[in-house]
C-alpha cells in the first residue's frame, strides 16, 4: 500500500523543520539560543583579545603598547562590574573561574614571572660584552732557552 507523504515529512527529510505558526514558544526559544550562542562567541573573542594584548604588551615601551596592556589589565582586575561584557560576567557565562584566571595559575602570576625574567635579562644586557678576538698563528718558531 502506498504511503501518503505530507509536506511536513518532506520538509523534515530535507533538513527543514516544520513549525506550527501558532507555537511562538519554539521560535522564541530558537531565537534566544542563537542570541545566547552569539553572545558567548563574542565574549570568548573579547577574552582572547584581552589575553593577547596582556601578553603581547606586558613589556611594551611605546605609549600605544603600554595603553593596550593597561586597558587589558584593568579589564581583568575590575570587580563587581555589571556590564554585559565585563570580565567577571564573561567568565560566568563561559563557565570560567575569574580569580583562577587572574591569580591562580593565571595572568598575574604569568606577568610577575615575565617581569622577573625581563629584569634578569636586563641585567645581563647591561653588562659589558666581551669582544671576540681572532687568534692568528705566528709564523715564527718557538725556541728553547737555556
Amino acid at each position: 500500500m502506498a504511503r501518503k507523504v505530507t509536506d511536513e515529512q518532506t520538509l523534515v527529510a530535507h533538513g527543514w523543520v516544520a513549525l506550527d505558526p501558532a507555537d511562538t514558544g519554539v521560535i522564541e526559544k530558537l531565537f534566544k539560543k542563537d542570541i545566547h550562542e552569539g553572545e558567548e562567541k563574542l565574549m570568548l573573542a573579547v577574552l582572547e583579545n584581552a589575553v593577547e594584548y596582556f601578553q603581547k604588551y606586558v613589556l611594551a615601551r611605546k605609549p600605544n603598547g603600554k595603553k593596550l596592556f593597561q586597558e587589558a589589565e584593568e579589564w581583568f582586575l575590575e570587580k563587581d562590574s555589571d556590564g554585559l561584557f565585563s570580565f567577571e560576567n564573561s567568565c560566568e557565562t563561559l563557565e570560567l573561574h575569574p580569580d583562577y584566571i587572574r591569580l591562580g595559575q593565571g595572568l598575574l602570576v604569568w606577568k610577575e614571572a615575565k617581569l622577573k625574567l625581563s629584569s634578569v635579562g636586563g641585567h645581563r644586557a647591561g653588562r659589558p660584552k666581551l669582544s671576540r678576538t681572532r687568534v692568528t698563528q705566528t709564523s715564527g718558531r718557538l725556541s728553547k732557552t737555556a
